[in-house]
């Protein structure tokens, strides 16, 4: 297909975005381009819809009792595929919990619930996607625990927004800058970045400050110094005294 006509539907399915195929491919047909409709839905552009005023408002009234779970993968040098599987809390965009695996199971993530909330510290709600590792073992260890789960529609991310804007930083302000050599070269990484993410790192939603308050110092406290961590690979900057 000519490539001004492919630009042509993407134009016109962003500034239309209540258009459906079926009537771009009519509107192309009265310009005298005739296109099946499965042609046009290749080329359309579809935007990414914000969350629902109800479901931010669910977010917002839990923010206390709410954490979201989810898996990525990382490949390592030698090919192989690992998923890690992390535990977000909504109210301080705390990681609660992070592990690794090459073979995840719902026996597995079962466990990891279980070690990311011992001792009556579950939280009321659990977001999670519809991934097949959540299985019977997964949903019978929850509600042993008390924990309601919230799904997100399929193919929906943006129904897991902190979830998923921490497994983006995770890979680009540590994963894309290295090459993984195995489980447990990712382990250590993923350890120095947590480490850096709670103290160091400042969140806009947190009104700058990061997921472990972090005192503001004055002049007072003594001079600026950067401080390397992880090999230079993190720097912060914090006031000490001569």
């Amino acid at each position: 297909m000519d490539k001004a006509v492919q630009e042509l539907i993407g134009k016109m399915s962003t500034a239309n975005p209540r258009w459906g195929s079926p009537r771009i491919a009519g509107e192309l047909a009265k310009l005298g381009i005739h296109l099946a409709k499965s042609t046009v839905e290749r080329y359309m552009v579809r935007p990414k819809r914000p969350p629902s005023p109800t479901w931010r408002a669910f977010l917002n009234n839990h923010m206390g009792d709410l954490v979201s779970v989810d898996f990525f993968v990382v490949p390592t040098v030698t090919l192989r595929v690992l998923f890690v599987f992390i535990v977000l809390a909504h109210a301080r965009r705390r990681i609660v919990h992070f592990n690794v695996t090459e073979h995840p199971t719902a026996q597995w993530a079962a466990q990891q619930v279980s070690e990311a909330f011992p001792w009556a510290t579950a939280p009321r709600y659990m977001i999670r996607d519809r991934d097949r590792a959540y299985g019977p073992a997964f949903r019978v260890r929850l509600e042993c625990m008390g924990i309601e789960e919230v799904l997100t529609s399929p193919w929906s991310p943006w129904q897991n927004p902190y979830a998923e804007r921490v497994i983006g930083s995770i890979h680009r302000e540590c994963l894309e800058n290295v090459i993984v050599l195995g489980e447990r070269h990712l382990r250590r990484l993923l350890d120095d970045y947590v480490a850096h993410y709670h103290r160091w790192r400042r969140h806009r939603s947190l009104d700058m400050d990061c997921p472990e308050p972090r005192p503001a110092q004055g002049p007072e406290h003594g001079d600026v110094v950067e401080i390397a961590k992880a090999g230079g690979f993190y720097r912060h900057y914090e006031r000490r005294a001569a």
